[in-house]
Parts: C-alpha cells; sequence; structure tokens
C-alpha cells in the first residue's frame, strides 16, 4: 500500500514527483494517522492539500489524516557516504576495496551521477542498479551510476576478516510547539526538533525555545553595502544553540523588538560551513515548548561488536606509586571498573553555543579494574583542519603526528566501546573533558550513562597545596610525567586517582 500511496503522491503535483515516503506514524489515542513526505524541491499549501487528499483515500474514515512535508537536497558528499554504505550492504567483497576517493559524485537537475572505481572483475550493471535502489530510499531524486575499471590488482590485497556492525539510525525527538503566533512566517509551526538533536544538515528545520542572549551585529556584502544580522542563543532545554538570522527590511521593526527570555520559534537550513554545522533562521515566529516540557530520553546506538581503528592495549607499569610497598587495595575499588581520560585539543571552546566547537586531537585513557590499572587506548585524531602555532608549542603535537590518524568519526565509537560499563575519571573532566566527549559522542549517535568523578575535587577535600593544577598534585605523589600530553596525563591521573581513593577509603560521589 505504501508504494501505491507513493505512486499517487507523485502523480498528484509535479512537486512531489521525485518525493519518499518515511514510516507513517499512527497515534491511537488521536485515532490520527500521520504520513510524512520528502521532497527535493519547493511546494506549497496547495500541493500539500493534493497530498492529503492522497493520504485520505487510503485511511480508513475512522482514522484522522495528516501529512508532514519537508524540503531535503542532499550534497554530493552526502551522496558518496551513502554509496559507500550501499556497497557494504550489497557488495562485501566489492566493499573491502573500495574508499570513498574511489567514489565521483555529481549533481545534476534532477538527482545525481555517480562513478565506482572497482577491480575491472567486479564491474557490472546490477551493482549500479542495487545502489541505486539503496539510494532512492534514502534521498529524492534519481540516481544514475556505472562502475569503471580500476587498477587494483586483487592479488596483492590481504583479505581481511569481515567485520560486520549492526546499522542503526538515531531517531530524531521532535515536541509540540504551544502557543504559536505569527511575527513574519506565514505557515503554523508545529512540531520542532529538539536542539540537542540538531546534528544532522537539512535545508529546513524547526526549532523552538528560549533566546538567552541576543546581539545585533553588521557584516558588508558583495556589493559593499552594510547589512544587519542577529547573532542570538536559543535554548529549549535540552541543549543551546546559535542561530544567526538576516534580518529583512519589511520585518526589521518586529524583530527588533525581540529580547533576551522571549520564547520563539525559528525555520531555518542546519548546513555545513568549515567543517561545523551552522543554523541560519530564515523566519522567526512566536512559539513555547510544552508545559512541564519533560525532554524524551534519547536512545544510543548499540555499543559496537567490534573495535575497528584503535584496539586497547594490556598495560602493566613497574613504576606505580605504591608498587615497592604493600598497600591494600580499598574496598570500594573492588568489583568496579574506572576509565581515567584525558584529552588534547584544537582550543579550549567546548561548547558549540558560543561558535565553532573545537577538535579533540589525542585521546589517552587507562582502565582501572579492581583498583588495577589494566588496559590502555591511546590514539592521535586527525582534527581535519589546520593546527594553530599556540597547540602545537604547548601539546608538541605537529600536523605530521595527525595528518594519517583516524578521524573523530571514526575513533568515537572504538573509545566508547572501551569506555562501556565504567565510571569516568578526570582532573577537570566535569568542565572540560567530558563536554568534548559528550558532543562527539552524540555526533556519532553514542548516549553515555553520565557517570563522572574528578580527581580536582578529591583533591580539594583531601590535600592542602597552593593550588590544584595536574602538575602540582602529581608532585605530592612524587610522579613525573610529560605534561599536555593526553596519554601522559592520564596516566599520571589514573595514578593520582587510586593514591587520593587509598586515603579517602571510600569512593566520591558521582558527579
Amino acid at each position: 500500500m505504501i508504494d501505491d500511496i507513493l505512486k499517487d503522491i507523485r502523480e498528484a503535483s509535479i512537486n512531489f514527483r521525485n518525493a519518499i515516503l518515511l514510516s507513517p506514524v499512527l497515534e491511537k489515542s488521536r485515532r490520527l494517522v500521520t504520513v510524512r513526505i520528502v521532497t527535493n524541491v519547493t511546494f506549497n499549501s496547495q500541493d500539500k492539500s493534493k497530498a492529503l487528499a492522497v493520504v485520505k483515500k487510503y485511511v480508513p474514515s475512522y482514522f484522522g489524516c495528516a501529512v508532514e512535508i519537508s524540503k531535503l537536497s542532499p550534497d554530493c558528499n552526502m551522496v558518496r557516504h551513502k554509496i559507500l554504505s550501499a556497497v557494504c550492504a550489497c557488495a562485501k567483497t566489492v566493499f573491502a576495496v573500495v574508499t570513498e576517493k574511489d567514489i565521483t559524485v555529481e549533481k545534476t537537475d534532477n538527482g545525481f551521477t555517480y562513478k565506482i572505481s572497482v577491480p575491472a572483475v567486479f564491474c557490472n550493471d546490477e551493482l549500479c542498479t542495487n545502489i541505486n535502489s539503496y539510494l532512492q530510499k534514502c534521498f529524492c531524486g534519481n540516481f544514475y551510476g556505472k562502475c569503471v575499471p580500476s587498477e587494483v590488482n586483487l592479488a596483492e590485497l590481504e583479505v581481511e576478516e569481515t567485520r560486520d556492525e549492526i546499522e542503526y539510525e538515531i531517531p530524531v525527538r521532535y515536541f509540540e510547539i504551544e502557543d504559536f503566533h505569527f511575527l513574519e512566517g506565514d505557515c503554523v509551526r508545529k512540531k520542532a526538533v529538539y536542539l540537542s538533536d540538531l546534528n544532522f544538515s537539512s535545508e529546513e528545520v524547526i526549532v523552538c525555545g528560549i533566546i538567552d542572549s541576543l546581539n545585533e551585529r553588521t557584516y558588508t556584502n558583495k556589493k559593499g553595502q552594510e547589512k544587519t544580522y542577529l547573532s542570538l542563543v536559543l535554548n529549549d532545554g535540552t541543549a543551546a544553540a546559535h542561530i544567526t538570522y538576516f534580518i529583512r527590511q519589511k520585518s526589521a521593526d518586529k524583530i527588533k523588538e525581540l529580547k533576551v527570555g522571549d520564547s520563539i520559534v525559528c525555520t531555518g537550513a542546519n548546513e555545513e560551513f568549515k567543517g561545523n554545522l551552522r543554523y541560519t533562521a530564515k523566519f522567526i515566529d512566536y512559539g513555547k515548548t510544552p508545559s512541564g516540557f519533560v525532554p524524551e530520553k534519547r536512545p544510543s546506538k548499540p555499543v559496537p561488536a567490534y573495535y575497528h581503528f584503535v584496539e586497547p592495549q594490556p598495560f602493566f607499569d613497574t613504576e606505580q606509586v605504591g608498587f615497592l610497598d604493600v598497600k591494600e587495595t580499598p574496598e570500594c575499588l573492588k568489583g568496579k571498573t574506572f576509565v581515567v581520560l584525558d584529552l588534547e585539543t584544537t582550543g579550549l571552546n567546548s561548547s558549540p553555543v558560543s561558535g565553532n566547537m573545537d577538535r579533540i586531537i589525542e585521546i589517552g585513557a587507562f582502565k582501572i579494574v579492581d583498583g588495577e590499572i589494566k588496559e590502555s587506548f591511546s590514539t592521535f585524531i586527525n582534527p581535519e583542519k589546520k593546527l594553530s602555532e599556540e597547540i602545537i608549542n604547548l601539546t608538541g603535537i605537529t600536523p605530521d603526528m595527525v595528518e594519517n590518524a583516524p578521524t573523530s568519526n571514526q575513533v568515537m565509537p572504538d573509545f566508547y566501546k572501551f569506555c562501556n560499563g565504567s565510571i569516568l575519571v578526570g582532573h577537570n573532566i566535569v568542565g572540560f573533558d567530558y563536554r568534548f566527549i559528550d558532543y562527539y559522542w552524540t555526533k556519532s549517535g553514542y548516549v553515555f550513562d553520565r557517570k563522572l568523578m574528578d580527581t580536582i575535587g578529591l583533591a580539594q577535600e583531601l590535600l592542602f597545596l597552593p593550588n590544584f593544577k595536574l602538575n602540582t598534585v602529581a608532585d605530592k605523589f612524587n610522579i613525573s610525567f610529560n605534561h599536555h600530553r593526553a596519554v601522559d596525563d592520564a596516566l599520571a591521573t589514573a595514578k593520582i586517582f587510586i593514591e587520593l581513593i587509598r586515603m579517602k577509603k571510600s569512593l566520591p560521589k558521582i558527579q
């Protein structure tokens, strides 16, 4: 029946000729069936009415009907990534010898064309047919592809064990907008995306929240004219997001009446800019989050079944504090697992609200099991941006060290697996490290059951020191290390944590 509905909707309007349908939603309590349509061209209210009329033909009369239509045009990078996923899904042998560098994509007026460079033995039309079917489930438009022979010698390739992971798409969460009324828009908005879920690209996304900050700024356009725009921070109780809005002359007076504390609805685009997602509002109206709004808990991707890029290593250190002394392991450490971590980053900005989020360039972590350091996890991360001289001088990490390292998207699933079931520990982990880890885990679809312990608070409680910097606390326990390198800082912190717990004889509260 879904295929019949889609066929009729495509025939109902030329603006839906490339449309796709998402899974219909049935709300039993309201007896309402909502059909969600995605199109790649602009549509109008008449198109929506035609689509609703089609849906009503297929839905029993005792149910109400609604349609939600959104516009989404993928870019070449999005399509290239999905093509590689399609190859993985339908041709494992080809996937073993193909990377995104072997795929070229070009946008056309009504879709995309692509070429895949594969060994000659794999060149066939069936592969592209299967890929096209896969793409048409993900994006609007038509897809035309062909395989071209590459120079890969299959005899020289090393065959690795296939490690499949379960594909899992994190659903985007929405809430109902209350008390909506127009400021400048022309379409009633009923649902808004959680700001904490605003980690995807789309040409139209609706968000709603309270204005935390609001600044009017100017810029000079290509014609040399000075224009005004708003830079505001919106908060819906799940997260805060930085929003840019370019003021229109016809609605300037109304927009300039906005102030901090107002509750608004923004309709706009969330697009990648210089490696970061940036939300630009097209229209601003009034609206509120639901009364007594309690955010729905976000589901997480399953823990990866395998390590793909970074394998943990067994750890044994004869220089651990207390190695030559007879020191019993505190009972509170037994039967528990801790991961002590430290990061090096491209800067100190740990909040995307205040601008572009800085990137992680090194993770160092050590797993403590039953009071002993048992495993290490260490890797550089390619930040996919230039390192500043300040960071190079501070950390000693140079561009050539991260150039061939895995990216954050590749590392974070492995690190999530390493940390699963553990309490996270760090020196200022609450104020710094966890903000980065949580952001990039969330971006990759992982939600961690936040259990944190901070050695700064422990040290302040138990020690009398002039300050509580990591090197000062380490000196107290005669621990020497190479400061400002993640792996060394993490090991020093792990040793400090064990010694502080020996002093306290109990665990601190989880933060």
